[in-house]
């Protein structure tokens, strides 16, 4: 192959990652926030408040793809990563604030997961808010 050629090709190359982080700085904080606002939307109907009027998360019947995501963008997620590392206080709120029996039990292992190997000293605290924000 011809250098030139290759010089060439990466000059492309890094034009292209040029113009794509010009592109990319250019969207608003409005545009991200379309966004978003359209994702959390999106799942708005799951998203209810109980009688004592607590938010809750209501996936009962939703398919478990839409169950994780819903609650991947609700703001109940938030919520019980400030609750760390209160475990007991997690389940509680875990119990009382989500319904639909897939997204509870698997909300509730992970936090058995995550207290498992935080209480043995294989993660740190950091690593176990991460842990608890996968789903």
């Amino acid at each position: 192959m011809d250098k030139t050629f290759i010089v060439f090709i990466l000059i492309g190359i890094g034009f292209f990652y040029v113009v794509m982080n010009i592109v990319k700085e250019t969207e608003t904080p409005a545009e991200r926030a379309q966004t978003t606002s359209y994702q959390q939307e999106q799942y708005a109907q799951y998203y209810k408040v109980d009688n004592i009027g607590q938010d809750i998360i209501d996936v009962t019947g939703a398919p478990a793809g839409v169950q994780v995501k819903a609650w991947n963008q609700s703001p109940l997620k938030e919520e019980l990563l400030e609750i760390f590392p209160d475990f007991d206080t997690m389940k509680g709120f875990v119990e009382n604030r989500v319904k639909g029996d897939l997204l509870r039990q698997k909300i509730l292992s992970r936090i058995s997961e995550v207290e498992d190997k935080f209480f043995s000293g294989t993660i740190d605290a950091e690593q176990a808010k991460r842990m608890l924000g996968k789903l």
